[in-house]
């Protein structure tokens, strides 16, 4: 049990934005080794964060996070653009012709765990919000 005194609201605030991101990723179909990648996390940090009330402070670096805050923006923009769970979850596992992605999934690009291709696939996404695509 956690004394009020070991308690770090910013450990705890990163635990739960890694289960968030986690949550997102499986929902998006991500498979275990493209969210560890995504996330640059290991596979029982990954593990831990998809169960429910095991992880509840953790250390992450900047990086870390804000590979997590890309994940929760890029949900953010679908839940904009898509009104049906269908694309809201599937449109990360759909082919995508625009330029950058040239036919790949954002899922596959992502998965590469390349922070470039992490950002660019959120900035594309995110222009998606203002119809800029």
């Amino acid at each position: 049990m956690l004394s009020p005194h070991s308690f770090s609201p910013d450990k705890a605030a990163a635990a739960t934005g890694l289960k968030a991101a986690v949550t997102i990723l499986d929902k998006w179909g991500a498979s275990g080794e493209q969210g560890e990648a995504i996330l640059r996390v290991s596979h029982s940090t990954y593990a831990r964060a998809k169960k429910k009330d095991a992880l509840v402070e953790i250390n992450l670096d900047r990086d870390q996070l804000t590979r997590i805050s890309f994940i929760l923006n890029i949900h953010a923009a679908l839940r904009i653009v898509f009104d049906n769970p269908e694309n809201l979850y599937g449109f990360m596992k759909m082919a995508n012709h625009n330029p950058f992605f040239e036919g790949r999934t954002p899922l596959e690009i992502m998965g590469s765990g390349d922070f470039v291709a992490v950002y660019e696939t959120f900035r594309r996404i995110d222009a998606m919000r203002g119809s800029q695509w």
